[in-house]
This record gives C-alpha cells, structure tokens and sequence, in this order.
C-alpha cells in the first residue's frame, strides 16, 4: 500500500521555515508539509511558520513564489505569481494572486521572508498538484446496479439496512511506456481501488462523508508506478456503503433512534489518465465496459451492524487480469448524486496505530472474551483457524458484565458484529473493510480451541493528522485524564467529529464540538478536519438560517 505523493493541500499550503540565529540566514532547516488531495480552487492559501531558537524573530516581510517547474522556481523566471516584497507580519491563509491555474497541473513553490534584522530567509520549494477546475474535465460516468441483488438484502420497509458490497473491474491496454498517470476517483459510499492487484493508498473510509445532496468528494492519487508496461492493466473497485445507504431507514421504536437519509445505492466515477513519455496520452473512464457483481464475500456491511464475509464467495483472482469475469454483469450508468463534485479537502481515514491485547479468557464453553486493554476505535485483524462453513462470530463492547461477558445495554440497537465464515479447514487471516467499532473487549466465538494474544492485532482508524501537543506532570490522575481524552478525541474523528463510536448514533452534534474544538487543536492537526466540517455546517444550513 503507498500514499499520494503529488498532490498538496486543497486550501492551505504550508512551510516551516527554521533560522538559528535572529539575524543569519545559514543552518537553516526546513519542513514542508503536505496532504493527500487535489487542489481544484483557483485561489488556494499559503501557510507557513518562522522557527527560532532565539528569542525576538519576527517576521517583517515576506515573498511568494510559484512557478510550473523546479527549474523555473530556482532562477526565478517565468513565473506564474510573484507576490513580490509583501511588508507583512502575515504568515497564514494569503491567498494565491497570479495567473489563472490549470486544471491538472503540477506546481512548485517557495516563501522568502525578512526579518527584523533585514535578512532574508528562503524555504525549500514546496509542490501541489490541481485537480479538475471545471465539470467539463470529467469524461467518466456514474456506474453501478440501482437495485437489490442479493437474497437476504434490505433496505425498504427495515429498520436495518442489510447490502453486500459491489465489485466492479475493468481491464484495459497502454500503448507507449508511462511516464505518469493520475487516478480521480469517487465510490460512494465507500470504496478500495486497486491497480494490477495493489491497493492505490493506504487510505480507508474514502472518501469522507458529506451531506451528498449537497457535495460529493472525490479523491486524487499518484498511480504511475502501479502500470504494467506489458499488456494488459486492471483496475478492481469494491464499493461499501459507508453513510451513502443509511444504517437506519426507519425509526427504530426500541431505541428511539430516529431515520436516517438514504441517497441511494453504491455507486463509482473513476478517471485514470496516463501520460507517455513521447508525450502522448491515454484516458481509461468508468462506463458500460466494466463489469460488475454484487455476489462476492462481503455479503452485509453497516457502519452500526458490523460486516459479514463469506469466504465460500470469495472472487479468486479478480484484482489481476486474466480473470474470467464472463458471469458479471455490465455496469449500469445511474444517476449522479445531487451535490457538486468536489476534489476532497482532508485526508482520509487510515489505520493510525496497531495495539495487541493484552488478555483472553475463556468465559463458557466456546466463548472468549478478548481485552485490548484499552477502548479504542477501528477493527479487529484475526489470524485463527477455522472450520469449513463454521461462522467465527466477533461482538465488540466497551465494558463486561459481572460474569465477565459483555455488557451491551449502550450499545443499544446496534449490532456491532462481524462475521468470517471459513470456505476450508485451516488458517483464517482476515479483517473488514467497511466498518468500524468502539470497543475494548472483543466476543469471539465459533472457535474450538484457545486462541493467543497473538492471533490479534487493533487497527485503530481515524482521520490522518499529526500529533501537535503532548501534556505530562507529576501528577499521575492528571496524566491518565489526558491520556483518556486523547484517546477519546481521536476516535471520534470519523471524517466529522462525532459525539460516540460506538452504539447507533455516531453523529456530528454541534454543541459537544463548540465547547471542545479549541482544546483539540492544542493535541492534533485537526484544522483540515474541522474545515471540512464547517463545509458540512454550512450545507446543513436551512433556508432560513437554522443550523440544524
């Protein structure tokens, strides 16, 4: 799995320029930060920070350069914007000024800044990449099946929805030797892409959810190096169904846990193109060519129910070419979501940390009770043995009962279980893909035999930031609240923040972030995050100012 590696900040782009000493312009070290989205506004913000080890360094002036090529940048020639000497402290969210960017197009910056002293200071060159500036850059199309395929699917007249994953390929040939190729991609809900059997990022929960009547994200991905120069290519997308297909479709009475919208069935626009080296192009779009299948092993997955795989449907060789795909179905073109196609502004959700266990205990015949030793947010990896068409079944709570099995009044509704059935005798490795638990205490059953700590590994997920700030003291009780808001704060950060991640609700309610927002970001680079969020404000917004 590998990250983006072009593409720069949606809205801020940002440098670190460190001095040594208050008037040198030597010992310089600089960090650019970047993260993994396109850029599709024509006046994106430079950001960037003067660090010292001395005291009274301020910032009097500074100078933004931007130009199509490092060569250019460095002499200086050319260039697309000169903001020239700007006499300013200003150092955040100045806008871009020059000429009108280029949808595609790669560019490459540097900030010179003067101090009090009158010296100059130069950063390193930073570098983003530009999306699509105009609907018209798009030739691919909505593909997918607007219907239930499966038995055993549910959406209408349910309380709970129940829908397998859809799968969808499509091979194809390059003529010339690739010099790069980019991939603009958007699978609602959910999606993993894969190029010649490797998956494009290691980025999950892409892409992040929005009110999608309002705006559909889209995502950007370096994928030069992921081609054959040997004929043929595939490209394999599997679809979840993330916030797109509600969890709830009608009020759950039990719980009181109301409806939530429901925008249709999983859906794909993907948009490979492929530069050559004799500077020729190629497009691959999605469209009637691929097939597609909704009988593969992921036969149920909900954001509250958990996920189900079924190893017996498992779709052998499907990621690579040569696959007979021949019982598939020809994708349909479906209808576009009602929102505005955005490139993403905030990187996505990965795994962020791995923990083990630290105890099992076998509470019944057949039950274990797993502890992670710490309640966190994602999902469990198993590697055990199982028996043919057996169901390994995993419940997750925060908390046990007396008796030592689980306690799950608070989860309420929610089902929060996935379930692996073995299609042979024989070692099971495996984790979901389109779901996520709040959990410290594991339920495994389906099993017979006692299981070790090292036949589990906790993913935990949540959107990709920095750690910003740190807090320690002498104080032990101090420390462990600290500890327990970090680990609280982060696992709630689900491409929104959330107010729990665990039962049937995990919802971005206004009032538990208002009062809480301003601490965060003293622990982690959440700004991203948080614009994204009051993008979803503002879409949420009703005609006549009420923010819901």
């Amino acid at each position: 799995m590998r990250k983006s590696s072009w593409i720069a900040f949606a809205m801020i782009a940002f440098a670190c320029v460190a001095c040594s000493t208050p008037q040198g312009t030597k010992n310089l070290q600089v960090e650019m930060r970047t993260a993994p989205i396109g850029v599709d506004v024509q006046q994106p913000r430079f950001s960037w920070q003067l660090v010292s080890s001395a005291r009274n360094v301020n910032q009097t002036a500074y100078q933004i350069m931007v130009a199509e090529s490092p060569e250019k940048l460095k002499e200086g020639k050319d260039l697309v914007w000169n903001s020239g000497k700007v006499e300013s402290s200003n150092s955040s969210l100045v806008p871009y000024g020059g000429s009108p960017l280029v949808s595609r197009a790669t560019y490459y910056w540097k900030v010179n800044v003067w101090t009090g002293s009158g010296s100059s200071i130069s950063s390193d060159p930073g570098t983003w990449g530009m999306a699509f500036l105009s609907p018209d850059d798009w030739k691919a199309s909505w593909i997918g099946i607007d219907s239930m395929m499966n038995e055993g699917d549910k959406i209408k007249d349910s309380v709970k929805t129940r829908l397998a994953a859809r799968y969808l390929r499509k091979e194809f040939s390059l003529d010339n030797e690739v010099k790069s190729a980019r991939i603009y991609i958007s699978g609602l809900g959910l999606y993993e892409c894969y190029i010649n059997g490797k998956k494009i990022s290691n980025d999950i929960f892409a892409p992040t959810a929005t009110d999608y009547s309002k705006h559909v994200n889209y995502n950007v991905y370096d994928v030069g190096n992921l081609l054959n120069r040997s004929n043929p290519n595939t490209i394999s997308v599997a679809l979840g169904n993330g916030r797109f297909v509600s969890m709830r479709m009608a009020l759950d009475t039990k719980w009181g846990v109301p409806p939530i919208k429901n925008y249709g069935y999983p859906k794909l626009l993907l948009q490979l193109e492929v530069e050559y080296k004799n500077g020729e192009k190629a497009v691959i779009v999605s469209d009637t060519t691929w097939k597609i299948t909704t009988h593969g092993p992921i036969i149920a997955n909900n954001e509250y129910d958990g996920e189900e795989y079924d190893a017996n449907k498992e779709l052998k060789g499907w990621l690579e070419s040569g696959y007979n795909d021949e019982a598939w179905l020809k994708a349909r073109l479906v209808s576009a979501p009602e929102g505005k196609l955005i490139a993403q502004r905030n990187p996505n959700i990965v795994t962020m940390e791995e923990i083990k266990p630290v105890s099992i205990k076998e509470v019944s015949k057949g039950t274990y009770i797993l502890d992670m030793g710490q309640n966190m947010v994602g999902w469990l990896a198993i590697r055990l043995n199982g028996k043919k068409d057996k169901p390994i079944v995993m419940r997750f709570a925060e908390n046990l009962q007396p008796d030592g099995n689980l306690y799950m009044d608070n989860i309420r509704g929610a089902l929060v279980t996935n379930i692996y059935t073995p299609a042979s005798d024989g070692q099971v490795d495996w984790e979901p893909r389109f779901t996520y638990q709040g959990f410290r205490y594991a339920e495994i059953t389906g099993i017979d035999y006692t299981p070790q700590l090292t036949d589990f590994t906790g993913k935990v997920n949540y959107d990709q930031m920095e750690n910003t700030g740190s807090f320690e003291c002498s104080d032990s009780t101090l420390n462990t609240v600290y500890k327990n808001a970090w680990w609280g704060i982060r696992g709630n950060y689900r491409s929104m923040p959330t107010d729990c991640p665990q039962r049937d609700e995990r919802m971005g309610w206004l009032g538990d972030r208002a009062t809480g927002c301003f601490g965060e970001s003293f622990m982690f680079g959440n700004a991203l995050l948080y614009d994204k969020w009051l993008q979803d404000i503002h879409d949420a917004q009703r005609e006549g100012g009420i923010i819901p």
